[in-house]
């Protein structure tokens, strides 16, 4: 655990403040790491939340998740008897992301508490850290309660220092493209922000949630151009156990879109990746395939 007087003098000294001091700084080339994980968890009670937790008992990796941990505000007691029974025993390998529903408490501040440094430095809600040959970034999509200058100048240093051709992925809440009832609406303005600075930087692979499904888009740019080249994947995995929502329209380049619980597995290997979404019912992938990590746009 790292501790917050280090993350003082680091961030003084001009290094990253949510830099994983525990991961390697230069993995082998032969190095795979997973993430696993879900949004929209935390609902007390809830047969989904129990059963996405269980599942991720038989996974193995980081797990991450995607905002919307506690319903439903985010409260300290919320994420002692909402969350804490579903996913709470995985909280020791969780690399969490602040969704709208915990900032219903003052600054999040129960979400900071309960989660510690894996939340990166308290108060901001982003940080990145290494996994494998990745570097993984999870930021802070609400906009309305963090500096989101000060993010978006954070995020584009951080991308620059990672090199040209390092394979990277980002998440974060809100998503960008989205066929859900969300995708009705303009998504939170830091992400078009986000995904400028992202696409710039050759990211390969953002997951959001926030909509209450699961969904997989083909690389695209930020004004939703499909780009097989350096197009950044986006996957929508709001499926972690709070009520299910249908999608209402099908927007551009989305390739499925699914209304079940479940969570996505990404394995991370050198200069490429492999999804997997694992349902609630027995496990089955019901969604899955490959890709490879690509550099920056010229």
């Amino acid at each position: 655990m790292r501790a917050p007087v280090l993350l003082v003098a680091i961030a003084a000294a001009g290094v990253a403040c949510g830099a994983d001091l525990r991961s390697p700084a230069a993995p082998g080339p032969n190095d795979v790491a997973v993430l696993v994980g879900a949004g929209d968890i935390g609902v007390c009670g809830a047969a989904g939340s129990l059963a996405t937790g269980k599942l991720l008992d038989g996974e193995q990796g980081t797990v991450f998740a995607a905002g919307d941990i506690a319903y439903p505000d985010g409260t300290a007691e919320q994420f002692r008897t909402c969350y804490e029974p579903a996913w709470g025993r995985h909280k020791d390998r969780t690399r969490p992301a602040p969704g709208n529903h915990e900032y219903g408490s003052p600054g999040a501040a129960p979400y900071f508490a309960y989660f510690g440094s894996s939340a990166g430095p308290a108060g901001l809600g982003y940080y990145t850290y290494r996994k494998g040959a990745w570097q993984v970034f999870s930021l802070n999509s609400n906009g309305d309660s963090v500096d989101t200058r000060g993010q978006i100048d954070w995020l584009g240093r951080e991308l620059a220092a990672t090199g040209a051709s390092a394979c990277t992925a980002a998440y974060f809440h809100h998503p960008m493209f989205s066929s859900g009832p969300h995708g009705v609406v303009p998504p939170m303005p830091v992400v078009p922000e986000f995904w400028k600075v992202l696409y710039a930087a050759g990211v390969d692979l953002v997951i959001s949630a926030h909509d209450h499904i699961y969904e997989r888009f083909a690389p695209q740019s930020p004004d939703g151009a499909p780009d097989s080249q350096y197009g950044i994947r986006q996957f929508i995995v709001g499926t972690g156990g709070a009520p299910l929502t249908q999608p209402v329209r099908r927007v551009a380049n989305s390739e499925t879109v699914l209304s079940t619980f479940g969570v996505l597995r990404v394995t991370l290997s050198p200069q490429s990746y492999r999804w997997e979404f694992l349902s609630t019912e027995g496990g089955a992938v019901l969604d899955s395939g490959t890709g490879a990590c690509h550099g920056k746009p010229r």
